[in-house]
């Protein structure tokens, strides 16, 4: 279910990038992302995000960000695997693309489905942000963050 409000920075979802996209572009549906920016005036329904991955790079380069597991939901696919950050594949998408990550789990009196709704860290944006700057080749601003 696509989401319908503008996500906070720092909130993972799952992205669909099976259409429109051709390799060596990201073509997966279901990838997580993380948020990088709040709402923009001007961007209606427009969402600046930067794509996850289980496969670990080789090598791992500046624009690559091991994520704590502490900080992802607490399921088996996020748990399993360690999580990298892909700091040089970042896209805008639409809120279609957009879902919430189920936990599996309903609330005990409402019934309705629970989502994993947990923003990282300033300090873990901070360093998300230092990665996404390595991957535009703009690395020598990461110390001003």
């Amino acid at each position: 279910m696509p989401i319908a409000f503008h996500p906070r920075a720092g909130q993972i979802l799952l992205c669909d990038f099976s259409t429109g996209f051709k390799e060596p572009e990201m073509v997966k549906s279901k990838r997580p992302v993380i948020v990088l920016a709040n709402s923009m005036r001007g961007r209606v329904d427009l969402v600046t995000v930067v794509a996850l991955s289980t496969t670990a790079p080789d090598p791992v380069m500046r624009y690559h960000l091991e994520l704590p597991r502490s900080c992802l939901p607490q399921l088996g696919r996020f748990q399993d695997a360690t999580t990298w950050v892909k700091g040089d594949m970042l896209y805008t998408v639409g809120f279609h693309r957009l879902d919430p990550i189920r936990l599996g789990k309903r609330h005990p009196t409402t019934g309705k489905r629970l989502y994993f709704q947990n923003a990282l860290s300033r300090e873990t944006m901070r360093d998300v942000y230092a990665c996404v700057l390595h991957g535009l080749n703009l690395g020598h601003l990461a110390p001003g963050l």
